[in-house]
């Protein structure tokens, strides 16, 4: 299966909020710090900024390495 950069925004963006409230929740089995709810707070406003301004570096990475804006039909 083969992703465009915005479903792989979103699996990243996903997949740091995930981690980063398990080591930073401190009820969660991998608690380490609380200050990693700072990098939940991060991925947070980048998410938002990126709505309005459209400027995403994740995405730019992305595009230098071969990631396809729009992926063909399944």
């Amino acid at each position: 299966m083969k992703l465009n950069i915005n479903q792989w925004v979103r699996v990243f963006a996903g997949t740091f909020v995930l981690v980063s409230l398990g080591l930073g929740v401190e009820g969660s089995p991998f608690f380490v710090s609380h200050n990693f709810l700072w990098f939940t707070a991060f991925v947070g406003a980048n998410l938002l900024q990126s709505g309005f301004t459209h400027f995403c570096p994740l995405e730019n990475i992305l595009r230098k390495f071969g990631v396809k804006d729009e992926v063909g039909c399944r």
